[in-house]
């Protein structure tokens, strides 16, 4: 099983932050599943155009064939203007729908007000539902409140929350992947 972890946003840190604490806790609970960062800011992606995903080359056909093998992933994004990252709907444009059906999503979200947590109910879950993807019941939103100065997780309830995410994702992986066996 591969897991893909995804850091939306070509800007900022604490959601690359969050993000990497997740496949970081499935890595030390589950050596077994391969793991892989996938942080949008260290790539030239072109904008969705409506060319087949397969004429795309580079940066853009690199970061649509590591969302393409994945199996599962945790997908973060910031939240600008009550909203997902431009970077993130991009992501989403350029990967075809097919590619996430039946696999399973766990969101992270960090933003500056307390109601921002709202975009993963209302923007990022019926995103996974078009796509008839599979959503983790829990998910992060992580204030700016909840890191330090060194932009390090200092909150106890978002750590809890961090692990719940990594162990309820990989719950759900095992068992589609047990049930597609029968």
């Amino acid at each position: 099983m591969r897991l893909l972890g995804i850091s939306g946003t070509i800007t900022g840190s604490k959601t690359l932050v969050v993000v990497q604490k997740v496949i970081e806790r499935v890595r030390a609970d589950h050596p077994d599943i391969e793991v892989e960062l996938l942080d949008l800011k260290k790539y030239d992606v072109q904008f969705c155009d409506g060319r087949n995903p397969t004429d795309y080359t580079g940066d853009t056909k690199a970061v649509i064939d590591a969302v393409s093998s994945a199996d599962f992933y945790v997908i973060g994004t910031p939240i600008f203007q009550g909203s997902i990252t431009g970077a993130l709907k991009n992501l989403f444009d350029l990967v075809p729908p097919l590619v996430f059906r039946n696999k399973v999503m766990g969101f992270v979200a960090t933003g500056g007000t307390y109601q921002h947590y709202l975009v993963i109910e209302n923007q990022l879950k019926p995103i996974a539902g078009y796509f008839r993807a599979f959503v983790a019941p829990g998910y992060v939103y992580a204030h700016n409140d909840h890191f330090n100065r060194a932009n390090e997780i200092v909150d106890q309830e978002v750590i809890e929350r961090v692990n719940n995410l990594a162990s309820e994702i990989v719950y759900m992986q095992q068992a589609l992947k047990a049930t597609a066996k029968l």
